[in-house]
């Protein structure tokens, strides 16, 4: 019988992998809660007229990527391609909204359907941070920060760069798409394949294509600065002044639109050359329709997303991952003989219940005296426990040092453990 295999483009994540993840989250839990932003959570499926209403029909997302089906009640459903719409809508549903304004963090899976490659999954994972009911650049400008700050707490700041674009009103947007379509089909036979396909239904995403024959012709295009209307030409302007005056630096990219319907005004990503083609890290912008798009009263809103994937592979790349982020056992118990074995199980009970912060192994299974160090050993633990039938007679136990080799074997009583433990390993963090 042939083995199952997991879904294409939807990897899983090993024993040896998961801890610079949960290092990655961790750190970035912390800092978003430093600057008073909440968790929520919300449901993998949602109802498929949520993306179609929130994305745009027209979009590659909902008109290839999307996982949808229809259930047994034949209700259209779909795994969620990006959180900020299920944000909304559960922030809406719940009345969070009203009067009110939320800092709101978010991390889980993701799905589309696309080609898998390198830090481009069909199941990915992302860590989403959304704004509501503050309109000024300072909200901006705080969320901008807080990930130039996440940048240097993972110690990869010198490796990203900030660009930055405003994109205006959606009356501005308009009338450049216009601008910008009249200008292209002059040139409709010489744009690649997907930019012709957008021409008509989504101008905007060609700005960021990477085909350089379309990027030639984009050179003497029509500017979206010069459509901007004069509200977002102030917001934008403030918000410069605010990241001047911090000294984050950043760069003005023109061609800088955002996929998403959604957006208005900011737009920004963080991008780094250690990727290859999947340079940007995270991304984001202001979204003040949104909340209106999907049934509440205009609220203003703002948001980013960041892709735990590639994060992963640019600390790999940068080679800036901590040392001792794998959470290693402090003890390992080792036990032969049926009485030492039973006996180790209650005595490593105990030291729980005494140490609450003990990190112990019990070792399973039995097997001889020198199979067992060799999985301490691998275990990474600080020091060996042994327990043979004499042991549990004598109500003793030898401690063997398992990483310092100048420290010698010694036997205690087994009710001197809990004082022992606490003391040398209190030492030996410090």
């Amino acid at each position: 019988m042939s083995k199952i295999q997991s879904i294409r483009g939807m990897n899983d994540i090993l024993p040896e992998q998961t801890p610079l993840w949960q290092y990655i989250e961790r750190t970035a839990a912390q800092l978003l809660a430093a600057y008073g932003y909440q968790e929520i959570r919300f449901p993998i499926l949602e109802q498929t007229e949520l993306f179609k209403r929130s994305i745009g029909e027209v979009t590659d997302i909902v008109e290839k990527e999307m996982y949808t089906f229809e259930d047994r009640n034949g209700d259209s459903l779909t795994l969620r391609p990006e959180g900020t719409a299920s944000c909304v809508r559960a922030c809406e549903q719940n009345g969070l909204l009203f009067n009110q304004t939320q800092r709101l963090w978010y991390a889980g899976p993701m799905f589309r359907h696309e080609r898998p490659q390198k830090g481009r999954l069909r199941q990915f994972h992302q860590i989403g941070v959304e704004a509501f009911g503050m309109s000024g650049p300072d909200i901006d400008a705080e969320l901008i920060f807080l990930t130039a700050r996440l940048w240097r707490k993972l110690g990869v700041d010198a490796h990203v760069t900030l660009e930055l674009n405003s994109i205006g009103s959606a009356g501005a947007r308009a009338e450049y798409k216009s601008a910008l379509v009249v200008y292209l089909q002059q040139f409709a036979d010489r744009l690649d394949a997907d930019s012709q396909r957008r021409l008509l239904t989504n101008p905007l995403r060609i700005l960021d294509s990477k085909d350089a024959a379309t990027r030639e012709l984009l050179v003497d295009a029509p500017v979206l600065s010069d459509y901007l209307d004069d509200e977002s030409k102030q917001h934008f302007a403030a918000l410069r002044e605010l990241l001047d005056r911090v000294g984050l630096r950043y760069t003005i990219n023109p061609a800088l639109v955002r996929g998403l319907d959604y957006y208005g005004k900011t737009v920004f990503e963080w991008t780094t050359d250690k990727l290859g083609a999947q340079g940007t890290v995270c991304a984001g912008g202001r979204y003040d329709g949104l909340v209106e798009q999907l049934g509440g009263k205009a609220m203003p809103a703002v948001g980013f997303g960041m892709g735990i994937e590639r994060l992963v592979l640019l600390l790999e790349a940068c080679d800036c991952i901590p040392a001792d982020i794998a959470a290693l056992p402090q003890v390992y118990i080792v036990a032969a003989g049926a009485g030492a074995e039973a006996r180790a199980q209650v005595l490593a009970e105990t030291l729980r219940n005494s140490l609450p912060d003990l990190a112990l192994i019990t070792h399973c299974g039995g097997g001889s005296f020198k199979s067992q160090f060799k999985r301490a050993d691998k275990s990474g633990a600080q020091m060996a426990l042994i327990l043979g039938d004499q042991e549990v007679e004598a109500g003793t136990i030898n401690i063997k040092w398992l990483r310092n080799e100048q420290r010698e074997q010694q036997t205690m009583a087994q009710t001197q453990l809990p004082e022992f433990l606490a003391a040398a390993l209190r030492a030996d963090t410090q």
